[in-house]
């Protein structure tokens, strides 16, 4: 845990420090983000935060693979080496984007890009539990939806981008919660401590906090595209490298006596989805909502999940907390669900939704009649 810990400050401390230079490269690039019409902010802000983000990521993989306890493993480090260089390839797009926009297909070619990279290094999804058994996937499965599930990811994350602080703290949030469940079912299989998905997940738990700072109302630079699809590379790539570590037969053995012996073989797979469960909502619904009218997915409108909480009355500020705590009750309630498979869990964990929502719904504005 201590290296872990290490980790964690290195990818905070460069992130933090990074975060000055690269918004000064910023102004003098001219990578602005301007005032639109759907944004929310009201000045032109610089870019680049991303780019800071990848420095944090990379300087904390580089000490990682070489401590003793992180390092031990080929596995890790090779695994590690292959995530850390299609990160700076999905960086390098965005650092692009942010200099020059892009067109859709120009950045879902370089996501594509990347997702490959980290394939052909040999990092990709292995198996899938169904309710009777454990189904392994050929290559031309296995590359499929690998690739399918890393754009996925990205393209969530830099939808929920949209709000000062909001990306980088769901994303800590839910990152901070993949790790703990990755560490826990390590010292529950009674497995080596060092995990792939572990260091991802604390790495990039690191670069956002580390970022925070810089980017929480009023942010003084946006991570950009070069940081929300670096954080959605680095979920979907610790999820998938979870599953060529871990036993997951083992996991159904061992989970008979806790949630029907189903729900621990699960989580693997449901945990990175619900740490980026307000992401992958709000991009779901955006491309209904955009196919419905006749629109391309990629067309932009103001009607994202943190927009609608701002029409109902919420500030700016309060509107990021309210998604905080919508991303802690999602990915935090799933693991405790899947620890324990307790009534009380549920019970508890329904208890609190009602009340965030209560809360989520509460402040919705209502004009006077005249007169």
């Amino acid at each position: 845990m201590r290296e872990y810990l290490l980790v964690f400050l290195i990818a905070a401390t460069v992130t933090y420090l990074g975060s000055g230079l690269c918004r000064r490269i910023a102004v003098r690039a001219g990578a602005v983000a301007q005032v639109r019409e759907r944004d929310m902010h009201t000045v032109p802000i610089p870019y680049l935060g991303g780019l800071a983000m990848f420095f944090g990521v990379a300087a904390a993989f580089v000490v990682a693979v070489n401590l003793p306890f992180l390092g031990r493993l080929e596995l890790v480090r090779h695994d590690a080496w292959a995530v850390l260089a299609a990160a700076g390839v999905i960086c390098a797009v965005g650092v692009l984007d942010d200099l020059f926009e892009l067109n859709a297909l120009a950045k879902l070619a370089g996501q594509i890009l990347a997702a490959g990279l980290v394939v052909a290094l040999g990092v990709k999804m292995l198996w899938i539990p169904l309710p009777d058994r454990i189904f392994t996937l050929n290559d031309a499965s296995s590359i499929a939806i690998t690739v399918f599930f890393i754009v996925l990811c990205t393209n969530a994350v830099n939808y929920v981008d949209g709000l000062d602080g909001l990306a980088a703290g769901v994303i800590a949030i839910g990152a901070l919660a993949f790790f703990s469940y990755a560490y826990w079912l390590t010292w529950d299989q009674d497995i080596f401590r060092a995990t792939t998905a572990s260091l991802i997940t604390v790495a990039a738990a690191g670069a956002c906090i580390g970022f925070l700072p810089h980017n929480f109302t009023p942010a003084r630079m946006f991570m950009g595209d070069s940081g929300s699809m670096l954080l959605g590379l680095l979920l979907a790539t610790s999820a998938i490298s979870l599953t060529g570590q871990i036993d997951s037969t083992r996991l159904v053995d061992s989970g008979a006596e806790r949630a029907g012996g189903l729900l621990p073989a699960y989580l693997p797979l449901i945990l990175p989805i619900a740490a980026l469960a307000l992401p992958i909502l709000d991009f779901s619904l955006a491309f209904v909502r955009r196919t419905i009218r006749g629109h391309w997915w990629w067309v932009a409108d103001k009607q994202h999940l943190h927009h609608q909480l701002v029409a109902r009355g919420h500030s700016h500020r309060n509107a990021v907390l309210l998604m905080y705590v919508w991303a802690a009750i999602i990915s935090f309630g799933t693991i405790a669900i899947g620890m324990t498979g307790q009534w009380t869990t549920l019970i508890l964990l329904a208890v609190l939704i009602l009340i965030i929502a209560r809360l989520t719904i509460g402040p919705l504005r209502r004009s006077r009649p005249a007169g």
